[in-house]
């Protein structure tokens, strides 16, 4: 048990840690200004390489080292994708404001066209890291970025529909357009599958971690369980009124200007 213990707080503090980092890059980038953003997402590569490699090293090892290694692998592949994205450079053909009372099949295209090429990337990404461990003994690494990639499309859609609770504060300026295609609403009918499915899949992950007959498979599954768990997380600080920001705010310069572009994002959130 004790094991799933450091399992779990390790999940969790890389969770906190590496969001963290990501945000506190774009945000040093948005006060350099220029090609900032760009630097950003050149500088980080190695994470991208590195994260690659290790899956492919990692794939044959069942060890308690192998499966760790095998979710940092994929985390740094998750990351660097992130940081490109929030950085503006992979994201999406539409870079435009939605304008106000938008019907909702052309609010649904035009959410879509911001964030296309990033979302074809994460595919792309797990279909290949799903062909690198392919028949291998350790797929922790193909199953943390699954997690990963479902749950970012449940609350990108949540988003989408509408939630209470929308935070744009650490909203990056060259993605400033993104928040007027979110949508509050005090409910919407994707929310309720969202928490179902992301609650059974933590109880899946929780049946393995008991039936577990290796050192391996239970840190493997203890990292899910958690991450998922997080990830339901996060979805309900989408509905309860908690000041999620501060785990992070302190770390975060402040803005070097008033950030127009970013504050009228805020008011034009439907």
């Amino acid at each position: 048990m004790s094991d799933a213990w450091i399992a779990s707080a390790t999940a969790i503090f890389l969770w906190w840690f590496s969001t963290g980092i990501i945000l506190w890059r774009v945000r040093f980038a948005d006060n350099a200004g220029k090609d900032a953003h760009l630097w950003s997402v050149l500088i980080g590569l190695p994470l991208l390489f590195v994260g690659l490699f290790g899956l492919h090293q990692t794939a044959t090892d069942e060890s308690a080292t192998g499966v760790y290694l095998a979710f940092l692998s994929a985390l740094a592949v998750w990351g660097w994708i992130e940081l490109a994205f929030l950085s503006g450079v992979i994201t999406g053909p539409n870079t435009r404001p939605c304008p106000p009372f938008t019907p909702l099949w052309e609010r649904f295209l035009r959410a879509t066209g911001t964030i296309l090429w990033h979302e074809v990337l994460l595919l792309a990404t797990l279909l290949y890291i799903a062909k690198v461990v392919h028949g291998a003994p350790n797929i922790f690494g193909l199953w943390t970025f699954v997690v990963l990639f479902f749950a970012r499309i449940s609350a990108k859609l949540n988003l989408f529909f509408g939630v209470p609770r929308i935070n744009t504060e650490f909203l990056p300026q060259p993605l400033t357009h993104l928040a007027s295609h979110f949508r509050k609403a005090p409910m919407n009918a994707v929310f309720p599958l969202s928490i179902t499915a992301l609650s059974f899949a933590s109880a899946c992950w929780m049946e393995r971690i008991w039936s577990a007959t290796s050192e391996g498979a239970v840190i493997g599954f203890t990292l899910l369980t958690a991450l998922t768990l997080l990830a339901l997380l996060e979805h309900w600080f989408m509905v309860i009124p908690l000041p999620d920001q501060k785990l992070w705010r302190w770390m975060i310069p402040e803005r070097k200007t008033s950030a127009p572009a970013v504050m009228e994002a805020k008011r034009n959130v439907l």
